[in-house]
């Protein structure tokens, strides 16, 4: 068994995002702090209270995925299957000259696919249960996106999907970790997606009265640590990253972008849908990711909040942060990406991942936008409005979900 002090690199990323398809075209919209929330088009939200999404507006699978295979597959896994194909590019990893039983795939989704489930439903319903398509179980199942991927980037080895609700992708990029670090893997292709937006998943939450009603102000209506915040975006979207041992890496002699070292999960153990009052286990969650990088409450440069623009998710995860850092809490600047691509739910802890990996490789900070009238119980530096310079060596990303699902991710610089 592998020393569990493996390092663990980054070497590749793509992205299929509501700000953009490419890493690079993402991380440039959210330090401008662009919004990618508008209008919902991919269902018909008429006589819903939320009528707005954050959407991946442009994707066509059809510039990744031939169009019969394509049509055979969910959104979510058709969008994980882009991003990992552009993210093994950008690695410029040649499975080929591998084994590729040391190459695998672990990738995060919440809902399946939601879509396609609520399309055959109405088939059932309207013209018989034998009117349905073949490939309903095929395209619905949440393993679907991390088989579709194995497939098409031709990883043999290990092969796994975390389901834990908002957290997934969080937790399925600290398990490949793991994976790589206990010597099961060399490479892991890993991240999340999720593509959920449909009147079924918009029922849901409609009623859970989880969702914003700003429909009026789209790019306004995610506004995490806000006073006027009343509900989360419902998004898309993924990122997959290729993760590696440092010694395969350099074996490759690849540009290294960034080095994914703790990884923390627990579970609130209580209410299925509200965060536990006191912090303490998102905190413990935080504590275990950071004791697991080997770094100190004081070396933590930046934190990626969860930030869902939810009324007690972010005054929760507020005194949650306070509870482990005490009065340095005050001192490290935080933001939510979610302020502009909205709850990607499933999907999200990829595409806060992405933006850590950028903040340490492009020294900026970019904003919580929309935070214009601070939550008094919001107190901390949520980098309002604008994008900050900053050095940032360490960053903390924070995912917590439906079910008290708590998983946290520390970054760090590569540094030889």
């Amino acid at each position: 068994m592998a020393d569990e002090r493996v390092r663990v690199v980054i070497t590749g990323m793509g992205a299929m995002t509501p700000l953009g398809e490419t890493p690079e075209e993402y991380w440039k919209n959210l330090a401008a702090g662009m919004s990618g929330i508008g209008p919902m088009t991919l269902c018909d939200p008429e006589g819903y209270p939320c009528q707005i999404s954050g959407e991946v507006s442009g994707f066509d699978p059809n510039t990744y995925i031939g169009s019969k295979e394509g049509r055979r597959m969910a959104r979510f896994t058709q969008l994980a299957v882009a991003a990992a194909l552009q993210a093994v590019e950008n690695a410029s990893y040649d499975i080929s000259k591998d084994d590729p039983y040391r190459v695998g795939v672990l990738l995060g989704n919440g809902n399946g696919g939601f879509p396609t489930l609520e399309e055959n439903c109405r088939i059932l319903a309207d013209r018989g249960g034998m009117r349905m398509s073949p490939f309903f179980f095929p395209m619905i199942l949440p393993n679907m996106a991390a088989a579709a991927v194995s497939r098409y980037v031709g990883a043999h080895g290990y092969n796994s999907t975390a389901t834990t609700a908002c957290a997934a992708s969080n937790q399925a990029l600290g398990e490949a970790m793991t994976v790589i670090r206990r010597g099961t893997a060399d490479v892991m292709i890993a991240g999340g997606s999720e593509a959920g937006i449909s009147l079924l998943g918009l029922s849901g939450f409609a009623v859970m009265r989880a969702l914003s009603t700003r429909n009026d102000e789209p790019q306004k209506a995610s506004r995490p640590f806000d006073s006027g915040r009343d509900g989360f975006i419902p998004s898309e979207g993924s990122v997959i990253m290729v993760l590696e041992s440092l010694d395969h890496a350099l074996a490759r002699d690849v540009n290294i972008l960034a080095e994914l070292s703790g990884f923390g999960s627990t579970s609130d153990a209580g209410h299925p849908v509200q965060p536990e009052e006191s912090g303490s286990s998102a905190a413990a969650a935080m504590q275990m990711a950071l004791a697991d990088a080997d770094v100190a409450l004081d070396q933590v440069d930046y934190i990626n909040a969860h930030g869902t623009s939810t009324p007690l998710n972010d005054a929760l995860e507020t005194v949650a942060i306070k509870r482990l850092f005490g009065d340095l809490a005050y001192k490290i600047p935080i933001s939510s990406t979610k302020s502009m691509i909205g709850h990607s739910l499933g999907a999200a802890g990829s595409l806060d991942a992405a933006a850590c990996v950028k903040t340490i490789t492009e020294a900026t900070i970019h904003p919580t936008v929309n935070l214009e009238d601070p939550d008094p119980d919001c107190d901390l530096d949520y980098v309002p409005n604008q994008a900050r310079a900053a050095d940032v060596q360490v960053a903390l990303s924070n995912a917590f979900g439906f079910g008290g699902q708590n998983a946290c991710l520390v970054f760090r610089k590569y540094v030889e």
